[in-house]
């Protein structure tokens, strides 16, 4: 059996011209809805993500409890208004074109972010691409437990990505992946063409030790 190629897009700074995470961060300020402690501590870990320093998933670990008993559809609906309003209009254009060449050329086109799935999305259904690698929450009876059923960034967005290749017969060496963060590289060596897109620091020194392709997208 022949395998297929894919082109995997990270999201945030990549894909988007902007962190979702933290526009998602003052969305919910704005209405009300956050304490701006909560926004300052928000800076401050994506001032270490950028960094390439942050334990995300002691972070992931707390910022999930905090929804524990929050209802799903809620969530849903609240991040169709925050994307409809401050994300849609910030798709790179050159990420389009991107995504329009892997399809002409037959590819399949993957969004795989460490965001959560009610964040990614809509952001894939907005340009089109139908297979998405995300964080997941757990759900019970229609409300988050706190806890995350599937973890999307580091070692972990490798993990997903290798099952989703077996499942759909994909051969990742043969294959793309596009980010800005040095926190994406277990990915970016897993594949065989990375693509360095905006690269923070850490990743524009690697890549260029690597002889990787490095874009500004934004």
């Amino acid at each position: 059996m022949t395998l297929q190629t894919a082109a995997l897009f990270d999201m945030d700074n990549t894909l988007l011209r902007v962190d979702s995470g933290m526009s998602w961060t003052k969305f919910l300020y704005r209405r009300g809805e956050l304490p701006g402690k909560m926004v300052a501590k928000a800076v401050y870990w994506s001032a270490l993500y950028k960094l390439a320093v942050l334990d995300m998933e002691t972070v992931f670990t707390k910022l999930c409890l905090d929804l524990e008993g929050d209802s799903e559809d809620e969530m849903i609906a609240k991040c169709d208004v925050w994307y409809r309003a401050h994300i849609a209009a910030q798709v790179a254009p050159a990420a389009r074109v991107a995504i329009d060449h892997h399809r002409r050329a037959g590819h399949l086109v993957v969004l795989a972010t460490g965001s959560t799935c009610y964040a990614a999305r809509p952001v894939a259904r907005g340009v089109g691409i139908d297979h998405v690698l995300s964080t997941e929450l757990e759900v019970l009876g229609g409300s988050f437990t706190g806890k995350a059923s599937a973890l999307c960034f580091g070692r972990h967005k490798v993990t997903l990505a290798e099952k989703w290749a077996e499942r759909h017969g994909v051969d990742l060496r043969a294959s793309y992946f596009y980010s800005d963060s040095y926190n994406d590289l277990p990915m970016l060596q897993r594949v065989g063409t990375a693509i360095a897109v905006n690269p923070d620091t850490r990743l524009r020194r690697h890549a260029r030790r690597r002889g990787w392709a490095v874009e500004q997208w934004s």
